[in-house]
């Protein structure tokens, strides 16, 4: 099974509905044109002097009008997924704009310095618009910006002036280019979110310990074989994903992040569970899928706050007694290690919904899945032992959707017993798909903006 932690940091839901602006003694504040295939601005939209609020994403947009400069006490302005490579020199010109999204467009860099002149400008994103560099003019004259979006584009390195953003809260530069850890940020000292997956950094600085308000930390599929011993002193450090790395160890000056929620861990060759982690109590999601582990410690027990474990793609070849202490266990990823069976109490995971055992050697179908009274979705199916020729009397009481390998072969909330029928008629597992799976087909290893 596989699940991303989640990384939630776009913007609120809207709570209006489409074609229905909000509207107070005639005059109009919010309007939603989005999804209208429209390859301009109406007019009529331009003529809304006190509108706040604009939704214009995902048209067919090449230009922004000169009127655009009427709507001057806009706000908030959504203009990602359109066709728009050029900034007209009016935009700019927006001065109550605390809001911009320009994601998903094709922006040539030399029409970027007008975003300098939205001085109020508290949020920008530019997600996926090809930026080999950030203009400095941007970095020199926004003094305001709490939200930084740059993730997937083409950036190898930050301007120094990047310091001057001494308000800035979150900054989000997943898939970019970066083979060195931008140390800009390290004086950046009202961080709390700074996302750098998918890069190719080798090392983080020490100076990162002086982000001490650091909340969530991202630097999962990068090369680092090494973390700095001062990640410690980010004692407000609660979401930490140092996934797919090369790291073999983990400083123990991490034992030190007691207010940890969540943390990913899968793809680096640690062998144990580090041992201070089995004193955060308060400990949500663990992510440990392909870090070679054969057992867990018998301090595991104490983690018993955690709603989802991933195990899988390991050398177990037992199902670890420690996870019956987890009664709040909600998702558990087995799959692909070499269990035979599960322990006699194991039903005693009265809350757990998602239950992954694909690829290991049961030489019968675990009844005690049965005792499961939460139990939703079941990921079942091996490649090696016994195949299952019969199925318990009492399965057809199970409601749940039934997965093989990864592609659910039974669709909708169905009765297992229709999967039998399946493998009776002999059909084979579809191929393992490669890469990274979903999470609505497969239980191992969160948008964020």
């Amino acid at each position: 099974m596989s699940y991303d932690i989640i990384k939630s940091v776009g913007r609120a839901p809207r709570i209006h509905q489409k074609g229905d602006p909000q509207q107070a003694s005639g005059r109009t504040f919010f309007i939603d044109a989005s999804h209208q295939n429209l390859t301009t601005i109406p007019s009529e939209i331009l003529a809304l002097e006190d509108l706040e609020e604009a939704h214009l994403e995902n048209n067919q947009l090449e230009a922004i009008p000169q009127g655009i400069q009427r709507l001057k006490n806009a706000r908030i302005l959504y203009l990602n997924k359109n066709k728009l490579s050029e900034l007209c020199p009016e935009l700019g010109k927006l001065s109550s704009l605390e809001g911009l999204d320009l994601s998903h467009n094709p922006l040539l860099p030399s029409s970027l310095p007008v975003l300098s002149g939205l001085r109020a400008l508290r949020e920008l994103r530019l997600y996926h618009t090809r930026l080999a560099d950030i203009p400095i003019a941007i970095c020199k004259l926004l003094h305001h910006l709490e939200l930084l979006g740059l993730t997937g584009n083409d950036l190898k390195s930050l301007p120094k002036e990047i310091v001057n953003q001494t308000k800035l809260r979150e900054i989000y530069l997943k898939q970019n280019q970066f083979e060195v850890f931008p140390a800009e940020l390290c004086v950046l000292y009202n961080l709390e979110i700074i996302d750098l997956d998918e890069n190719k950094l080798t090392v983080i600085p020490e100076e990162i310990g002086s982000l001490t308000r650091l909340l969530k930390f991202y630097v999962a599929c990068n090369s680092l074989p090494v973390l700095p011993e001062s990640l410690g002193h980010c004692r407000k450090l609660s979401v930490l994903d140092l996934s797919h790395n090369r790291l073999h160890s983990i400083p123990h000056t991490l034992a030190e992040l007691t207010g940890m929620t969540e943390i990913g861990l899968s793809g680096n060759h640690l062998e144990k569970v580090p041992r201070f982690i089995c004193k955060w109590t308060s400990l949500h999601l663990l992510y440990l899928c392909n870090t070679g582990l054969r057992g867990l410690r018998r301090s595991f027990r104490r983690l018993v706050s955690l709603r989802f474990l991933d195990l899988s793609q390991n050398h177990l070849e037992r199902c670890p007694s420690e996870i019956g202490a987890l009664k709040n266990l909600e998702v558990l990823a087995l799959e692909d290690n070499k269990i035979r069976q599960l322990p006699s109490d194991f039903g005693s995971l009265s809350k757990l919904k998602m239950l992954g055992l694909t690829g290991n050697q049961f030489l019968s179908f675990p009844e005690e899945i049965l005792s499961l009274e939460s139990l939703e979705k079941l990921y079942i199916g091996q490649d090696q032992g016994a195949k299952f020729t019969s199925l318990p009397e009492h399965i057809s009481k199970l409601q749940i959707q039934a997965w093989w390998r990864g592609t659910m072969v039974q669709k909708g909330l169905g009765r297992f017993e229709e999967l039998q029928k399946l493998l009776k008629k002999g059909k084979n597992s579809p191929k393992d798909k490669k890469g990274k799976k979903d999470v609505k087909g497969n239980t191992t290893k969160k948008n964020r903006k």
